[in-house]
C-alpha cells in the first residue's frame, strides 16, 4: 500500500485544482505585468505621431487659503483633474476575467507636462501616487494641491473689495500639434460649481469662468485653459470693528465743538480723543491689508480723520497761547500804573520834606506844592488812560481772536460734517455694488 499513497495524493491535488476557482487577483496582476512589460513611459503613448494627444482639465475650487496683498498672492485648495486617452494601456476586459479598470502608478506611465504659469510657491498635499486607466486606455489622474499663485490683488474698496485671480494651464515643452487642451465638463457647469467650496471662511467664491486660447510664441503654439477665479470678502466683521468706532469717534470730536473756545478743558478733551484714535489706528493695523500697490479707501478715511483731530487740536492750542500772551501783557500796565514810578515816589518824598523842614516864605511854598500836585494828578490821568487804552486794545484783540477762532470752529464743523458725509455715501455705494454681484 506503501507506494500507492503517492498516486493518490497527486490524484486528489489535481481534483483540487480542478474544482477550486482561480483567483481574481491572478488576472489583475498578469494583466499589469502585461501592460507595463513593454511600455515605455518616455514616448508620447500614439500610434500616429502625427495626431495630438487630447488632454482634459477640469477645476474644482475647494477653499480660499490666504490673500496676501502686499506681496500680490493668492493660496487656494483646488481639486485639479487630468484626463488623456493612452493607446498602449488598453486591453481586452473578457480576456482577464472582466477587469475594465485599474489602477497603476503614476511615475510607471506617461503623464502630460501641464503646469499653472501664475505659481510662484507650490505647497502641495500629499501626492496620490495612482491613476485609474479603464479598458479603452483612458487614463484619469487626480489630485489635490495647494496652489500660491501670483494675483493683482486691488484692495481700494477694502473692506467690499472683490477680486479676480486666474489659473493658467499649459504644457511647458509640447505644442498644440502634440498636446492639446479641452474642458472636462461644459464651462458653465464650471462656472457655478461651488458646492465642494467651503463658506466659513471670510472669502467667498462668486464664479469660476473659463477660456480656451492660444499661446503664440518663437518655439510654436501652445493650446492653454484659463481659469478667472472671483471671489469678494465678507465685510460685516470689519464693519463692525474698523468702521463704526471710528466714525463714533469721530462724533465724539465733532461734539467737543460745543465746548467754549477759550476753555482749557477743550484741549485736554480733544488730546483724549486724539490719543484714543491713535491706540484705535494701531491696535487696527493688522487688520487692515497692506498693499504696496495702492491705499485703501478706508486708510485715506484714518488719514484725514488724523488730519482734523491734528489740526483741530493745534487750532485750540494757539488760541489758548495768544489770549495769555495778550492777558499778561494787559496785567503788567495797570500794576505799573497802580503802584507809581520811582520818579513819582521821589517829588512826593521831596514836598513832604519841604513842607516839614522850610519855613520860608509861604506863599511861594504852598504855590510850588500846588504846581507840584497838579503835574502829579496829570501823571496819575495819564498813566490811568494809557491803562485803560491798553485795556482796549487788548480787549479788541482778544474779540478779534475770538471772532476768527469762530469762523474757523465753523469751518472745521462743516468739514467734519461734510467728510463723514462724504465718507457714509461712499461706503453706502460700495456695499450696495457689493451685494449686486
Amino acid at each position: 500500500m506503501a507506494p500507492l499513497w503517492p498516486l493518490i495524493l497527486v490524484a486528489a491535488s489535481g481534483t483540487l485544482a480542478i474544482d477550486t476557482p482561480r483567483p481574481r487577483s491572478s488576472a489583475l496582476h498578469h494583466l499589469t505585468k502585461q501592460l507595463l512589460q513593454k511600455y515605455h513611459k518616455d514616448v508620447r503613448p500614439v500610434h500616429d505621431w502625427t495626431e495630438a494627444t487630447m488632454v482634459y482639465l477640469d477645476v474644482c475650487v475647494r477653499a480660499v487659503l490666504d490673500v496676501d496683498a502686499q506681496n500680490q498672492k493668492l493660496k487656494t485648495n483646488v481639486w485639479y483633474i487630468e484626463v488623456w486617452d493612452d493607446e498602449f494601456l488598453s486591453w481586452n476586459s473578457s480576456m482577464f476575467d472582466d477587469i475594465s479598470q485599474i489602477s497603476l502608478p503614476l511615475s510607471a506611465i506617461w503623464a502630460p507636462d501641464i503646469i499653472i504659469n501664475e505659481f510662484v510657491d507650490l505647497d502641495r498635499l500629499p501626492d496620490l501616487p495612482y491613476v485609474y486607466v479603464n479598458s479603452s486606455g483612458t487614463v484619469k489622474n487626480s489630485k489635490s494641491i495647494q496652489v500660491v499663485s501670483a494675483c493683482s490683488l486691488e484692495t481700494y474698496a477694502f473692506p467690499f473689495d472683490i477680486q479676480n485671480c486666474s489659473l493658467t494651464f499649459n504644457s511647458i515643452l509640447h505644442t498644440v500639434e502634440d498636446v492639446d487642451l479641452a474642458f472636462l465638463r461644459s464651462r458653465e457647469d464650471v462656472k457655478h460649481d461651488k458646492q465642494a467650496f467651503s463658506n466659513d471662511s471670510e472669502w467667498e467664491l462668486l464664479s469660476v469662468s473659463s477660456a480656451y486660447s492660444t499661446l503664440r510664441s518663437s518655439a510654436g503654439d501652445f493650446a492653454q485653459l484659463q481659469f478667472h477665479v472671483v471671489i469678494r470678502r465678507r465685510p460685516l466683521v470689519y464693519v463692525v470693528s474698523l468702521l463704526i468706532p471710528s466714525i463714533f469717534l469721530m462724533l465724539v470730536d465733532l461734539g467737543s465743538f460745543y465746548i467754549p473756545p477759550t476753555c482749557r478743558a477743550r484741549i485736554v478733551f480733544k488730546t483724549s480723543v486724539l490719543v484714543g484714535y491713535t491706540v484705535f489706528r494701531v491696535n487696527m493695523s493688522d487688520e487692515m491689508p497692506q498693499s504696496t500697490v495702492r491705499t485703501p479707501l478706508i486708510g485715506i478715511f484714518f488719514t484725514v480723520c488724523m488730519a482734523f483731530l491734528v489740526l483741530s487740536l493745534s487750532k485750540s492750542i494757539l488760541l489758548i497761547k495768544f489770549l495769555h500772551e495778550e492777558q499778561h501783557s494787559g496785567q503788567e500796565r495797570p500794576l505799573l500804573c497802580l503802584g507809581g514810578d520811582s520818579d513819582a515816589d521821589g517829588l512826593i518824598m521831596d514836598r513832604r520834606a519841604h513842607l516839614d523842614g522850610v519855613a520860608e516864605s509861604p506863599v511861594s511854598q504852598e504855590h510850588q506844592a500846588h504846581s507840584r500836585t497838579l503835574k502829579e494828578v496829570l501823571s496819575q490821568l495819564q498813566s490811568i488812560s494809557k491803562y485803560f487804552q491798553a485795556q482796549d486794545q487788548a480787549a479788541q484783540q482778544e474779540v478779534g481772536w475770538l471772532a476768527l477762532l469762530e469762523r474757523i470752529d465753523r469751518l472745521l464743523f462743516q468739514g467734519y460734517l461734510v467728510m463723514l458725509g462724504l465718507y457714509a455715501v461712499t461706503l453706502c455705494s460700495l456695499w450696495a455694488l457689493w451685494s449686486r454681484l
